[in-house]
C-alpha cells in the first residue's frame, strides 16, 4: 500500500497545482478506481498525465501514524479507460505517485523480460488489486505507456530530456527500441521535431539505439556542424557505426564539391574588349575562390562567395559565363546526397 503524509503532500499539492481548474474527483458511487483501490480505502484525485512535479517516497509498509490521503491518477490511462475494449487489470505507481491503470497482456506482448520481472505470472492466489511501483517519475514513464500502446503523446508537451530519458529506460523492460521507435510510430515523429534544434543530441541518441530511421533524416542538420568540436564524449555514446557515418557525410560532400569547382567558366570568342588573355583572370579569381570554398563549405556559402565575382568583371560575356557555372555548380551541389 502506498502512502504519505497528509499535510505535506496536500501543501504540495495545491502549491503547484489549480484544483478548481484540473482537479477531478471520480464518481463515488463508481466502482471503477475502487475495484484497485479499495485496499487503500482513500480518495483519489485525477489529473492530466503527467502532473506537476512532486515526489515522495513510497513505502510498501508504512509507519502507523501515517495514513494515504491521496493519488493521483492518469487521465490516459484511468480505469475507466477501455483501450481495446476491455477493462484494466493492471496498476502501476511512478515514483512522483501517478497510477496509469494498464492491460497486463499489453504490456507483457511488449517486454522479454516481463517487464524487468516487475509482472507475476497470473497465479489464483494473485490478488487484482495489487499495485506495481516502478523507479521513474510519470513524465518519463507516461512517455514509456504511450509508447507500448502506440498513442501519441506530444500533447504533454514532454522536453528533449525526457524523451531521450524514456528511450534509454525501454531495455530495462524489456523493450527493443528498435522494434518500437520506428518511422511510423507517434515516439519517432516527436523527438524528429527535436533534430533541428538539437541535431547532435537526437543524432546521438538514434546512434545509441541504432536507430538508422531516425538517425538518417536527422543527418541533414549535422552538415553545418563543425567535426572538430566533436568531443570524445560524443564519439563514445555515438559508438564506432554512426560516428564513421557522420564523418563520411561530410567527407564525401566536400569531395563532391571539389569537384564541381574544378570546373572552370567557359571562355567565350575574344572580343576587342576582351582576349584570351583578360579572360586567364576570371579562371584566377575563380581557383582563389575555389580553394577558399573547398575549407570553408556551409549551407548557403556558396552563392554568397561566389556571386560577388560578378562585380570584378568588366566584361558582360565574362559575366554571363561566371553566372552559368555559378548555377551548374549550385544545382550539381544540390543533388549531392545530403544523409549518411
Amino acid at each position: 500500500m502506498v502512502s504519505v503524509n497528509r499535510a505535506a503532500h496536500r501543501s504540495a499539492m495545491e502549491s503547484t497545482i489549480n484544483f478548481d481548474s484540473i482537479l477531478q474527483f471520480p464518481d463515488p458511487q463508481s466502482d471503477d478506481d475502487m475495484y484497485f483501490m479499495s485496499s487503500f480505502g482513500t480518495p483519489v484525485t485525477q489529473v492530466p498525465t503527467p502532473p506537476t512535479e512532486f515526489s515522495e517516497d513510497f513505502s510498501d509498509t508504512p509507519d502507523e501514524d501515517v495514513v494515504a490521503k491521496h493519488f493521483w491518477i492518469s487521465t490516459t490511462f484511468s480505469a475507466r479507460a477501455n483501450w481495446h475494449t476491455l477493462p484494466p487489470d493492471l496498476v502501476f505507481a511512478t515514483s512522483d505517485m501517478v497510477l496509469f491503470y494498464v492491460h497486463a497482456h499489453i504490456i507483457l506482448s511488449s517486454s522479454d523480460n516481463h517487464f524487468h520481472s516487475l509482472i507475476p505470472l497470473p497465479s489464483i492466489e494473485q490478488s487484482s488489486d495489487s499495485v506495481i511501483h516502478v523507479p521513474e517519475n510519470s513524465q518519463t514513464f507516461n512517455i514509456i505507456i504511450h509508447l507500448i500502446y502506440n498513442l501519441p503523446s506530444s500533447q504533454f508537451s514532454p522536453s528533449f530530456e525526457t524523451l531521450s530519458l524514456a528511450v534509454l529506460r525501454l531495455s530495462f523492460y524489456g523493450i527493443s527500441p528498435k522494434a518500437y521507435v520506428t518511422v511510423r510510430t507517434p515516439l519517432h515523429a516527436l523527438i524528429l521535431t527535436f533534430a533541428p534544434i538539437f541535431p547532435m543530441e537526437v543524432y546521438t541518441l538514434a546512434a545509441k539505439h541504432d536507430l538508422l530511421d531516425l538517425a538518417i533524416p536527422t543527418s541533414p542538420h549535422l552538415l553545418a556542424f563543425d567535426l572538430s568540436t566533436l568531443t570524445e564524449q560524443m564519439a563514445v555514446e555515438m559508438g564506432p557505426v554512426y560516428l564513421r557515418k557522420l564523418f563520411f557525410l561530410h567527407i564525401r560532400r566536400c569531395d563532391a564539391l571539389k569537384k564541381f569547382l574544378l570546373r572552370l567558366p567557359r571562355a567565350h570568342p575574344p572580343t576587342e574588349e576582351c582576349n584570351f588573355e583578360n579572360q586567364r583572370g576570371l579562371g584566377r579569381v575563380w581557383a582563389l575562390a575555389s580553394a577558399h570554398l573547398a575549407w570553408l563549405v556551409r549551407p548557403g556559402f556558396l552563392e554568397s562567395c561566389l556571386n560577388p565575382l560578378t562585380d570584378t568583371l568588366a566584361c558582360d560575356e565574362c559575366k554571363d559565363g561566371l553566372r552559368i557555372c555559378i548555377k551548374n555548380l549550385l544545382v550539381g551541389w544540390s543533388q549531392v546526397k545530403n544523409t549518411i
